[in-house]
């Protein structure tokens, strides 16, 4: 049953993940924390930041993460596959009729339309991971005395490295974790 479980939720969020795989994360977030209770919102967020450091997409590298957690080998695969099919049929639906139709104005609108959609779901999970990050696993009490103060300044180093002097991310990520790592083995 729990395979079953999981192909059908990863398969809901490879037909409803339209922009990749930033804007899939609130839709795993939704089937894997919310709706399931398969991990909790920290689980999650070490899922996805494995997942981000990985190479691959990001959604296929989570589904093959929370299956390998919840069902073992065969559970990754499930999900996996779960995760990939919506995807290649609709790219071969989108592909057939936007080569024969691409010209019209409707088929431009629409995509158009999408785009604002894509944001905005990148933003939210974006936003979901700075607020687990700032104030704990306690999505309610969202006050500042709760905030981890190290985190904070963190990210708004981070964020400044990478606007203001243009660093590759990845060493900025790397950075960070070393950073982290000997924080938290320094004061625990």
């Amino acid at each position: 049953m729990i395979y079953l479980e999981l192909f059908w939720s990863f398969f809901q969020i490879g037909l409803c993940s339209i922009g990749g795989g930033y804007a899939a994360m609130p839709l795993i977030q939704n089937q894997v924390v919310d709706i399931h209770h398969w991990m909790d919102m920290t689980e999650f967020v070490d899922i996805i930041t494995i997942s981000q450091m990985t190479p691959g997409p990001i959604a296929i590298n989570s589904a093959t993460f929370v299956g390998l957690q919840i069902g073992g080998i065969l559970g990754a695969v499930v999900a996996t596959i779960g995760c990939i099919v919506p995807s290649c049929m609709i790219v071969l639906v989108i592909a057939y009729f936007y080569y024969k139709y691409q010209k019209l104005t409707m088929v431009q609108g629409i995509l158009g339309g999408l785009r604002p959609a894509v944001v905005a779901m990148i933003a939210s999970a974006g936003i979901s991971i700075l607020l687990l990050s700032l104030f704990g696993s306690n999505p309610i009490s969202y006050q500042l005395s709760t905030v981890d103060v190290f985190s904070a300044i963190l990210f708004f180093v981070s964020l400044l490295v990478l606007r203001i002097w243009k660093i590759n991310p990845i060493y900025v990520m790397l950075g960070a974790g070393i950073v982290s790592l000997g924080y938290y083995l320094i004061i625990g």
